[in-house]
């Protein structure tokens, strides 16, 4: 696969037919899910969507299967379903057993089955419930709101008010850690520290709980740091770009940057998080689980 051209490759993944008594949100994210596996991260999708009937559905993939033999010479198809009306989802199983030409994915039954299974709860059988709106869509949205308006040190003064703060040098991840979780409705303020600077003092009052320190090695951090110079360098001027590089990714001046941001968390009490060579979710989930041990969430229920 590697050695194909993305064209290539585009070409030899078919075309992922979604059927969906909602809009089919939850196939296609899994259609491009899957093809992205294959080197392709847009596949050519087609949606068949707010169906009402088996009938409506059978007459779709049989008029499909033609068009394929007539224009491909093969009648082949690859379908990805969600289809919570068992009225129509179990007639469609049943006739997807006698057509082996169509390679289908049911993407949410055994999804729902195990659910149900470990609940003891039966699902409520009704199209689009990930669609929603409620608290929780808000929530998030004013997350996100909070999160941009308390993205490097901007407004101190809200400090106590956020579930989340972030403590870090530049270029440890502070700013895309807090929007991944802000997205998950999390309101999210980051403060850069720096060793000539000193930090708010209203981050003395936030709860210890609630600060996450972010530390990198000065090995992995002085090459982000270059990388990030180097980049600057054809956008800045020679003389800025002179002052930059000086301290900015200096050995010595990230080694005092790092321990001087080392003592501030031990004095502060927060818990310490590495960032160096980790993804963003990979470090979200780890203060995801050190918060939520103080801040358990309750499940939200939809009436």
């Amino acid at each position: 696969m590697h050695n194909k051209t993305p064209a290539e490759r585009a070409a030899r993944v078919p075309t992922i037919h979604i059927i969906s008594d909602s809009i089919g949100e939850t196939a296609q994210v899994v259609a491009r899910a899957a093809a992205a596996q294959f080197g392709v991260t847009s596949p050519h999708l087609e949606i068949f969507s707010k169906v009402k009937s088996f009938e409506e559905v059978r007459g779709y993939l049989l008029e499909h299967a033609r068009h394929h033999e007539e224009v491909l010479g093969d009648d082949r198809m690859l379908v990805m379903y969600t289809l919570v009306n068992a009225d129509i989802r179990e007639p469609l199983q049943g006739f997807l057993a006698e057509h082996p030409n169509i390679v289908a994915v049911d993407v949410l039954t055994a999804a729902v089955a195990a659910v149900s299974e470990m609940s003891g709860m039966e699902p409520v059988g009704k199209p689009g419930m990930l669609r929603v709106v409620d608290h929780n869509y808000f929530k998030r949205i004013g997350a996100l709101e909070f999160t941009i308006a308390h993205d490097d040190g901007q407004n101190p003064e809200d400090l106590t008010k956020a579930d989340i703060v972030l403590l870090g040098v530049s270029r440890s991840s502070k700013t895309p850690l807090s929007i991944y979780l802000a997205q998950q409705g999390l309101r999210v303020a980051n403060v850069p520290l720096d060793p000539t600077t000193e930090p708010p003092a209203q981050i003395y009052d936030v709860d210890r709980t609630r600060l996450f320190g972010l530390m990198i090695t000065p090995e992995v951090l002085l090459d982000i740091r270059r990388k990030r110079i180097k980049k600057a360098a054809g956008k800045a001027g020679g003389g800025q770009f002179a002052m930059l590089a000086k301290n900015y990714a200096d050995p010595e001046y990230i080694y005092r940057d790092l321990e001087a941001s080392r003592a501030l968390m031990r004095r502060l009490g927060c818990i310490v998080v590495h960032t160096e060579g980790r993804a963003v979710e990979e470090t979200a989930q780890e203060i995801l689980r050190y918060y939520e041990r103080s801040h358990p969430s309750n499940t939200d229920i939809i009436d």
